[in-house]
């Protein structure tokens, strides 16, 4: 078994706050990132896939497919969005950056079956790096 991982970097911006708190509370809790008119993050996810070499190619798999797989899934929903606002599974959901790995990894899995119907592959693990001291492993 080989471990391909990638990287792929987006922007976007959020607020920790959660609806069973009071805003007083938020604050507390989320310090800055409470902030009403939210803050904003660029983000790296490594996406990482295992499985055994093609014998015909030598990889993993190619890097074009991830590549494809990894926008369409996440990337173009992520990608300079307000994640509280923008996107339904943030509505109730505080988006931390442990929330958020939990969201991209059910959107990849979902997408999986359309992008690799015959692939003998597995998602082997995700990496969220919200700033360069804070990353966050699934």
């Amino acid at each position: 078994m080989t471990t391909l991982t990638k990287r792929y970097r987006f922007c976007a911006s959020h607020r920790l706050c959660s609806p069973r708190l009071s805003e007083e509370q938020n604050r507390k809790v989320f310090g800055k990132c409470a902030n009403p008119h939210g803050h904003g993050h660029n983000y790296t996810l490594e996406v990482s896939v295992q499985g055994a070499p093609d014998p015909r190619t030598g990889m993993t798999m190619p890097r074009t497919d991830l590549d494809r797989w990894v926008e369409s899934a996440v990337l173009k929903r992520v990608d300079h969005r307000h994640l509280n606002s923008e996107l339904p599974e943030f509505e109730e959901l505080v988006p931390t950056s442990e929330n958020v790995l939990v969201v991209v990894e059910g959107w990849l899995r979902a997408a999986w079956p359309a992008h690799f119907p015959r692939q003998t592959l597995r998602l082997a693990g995700l990496r969220l790096e919200e700033t360069p001291r804070n990353s966050f492993r699934y």
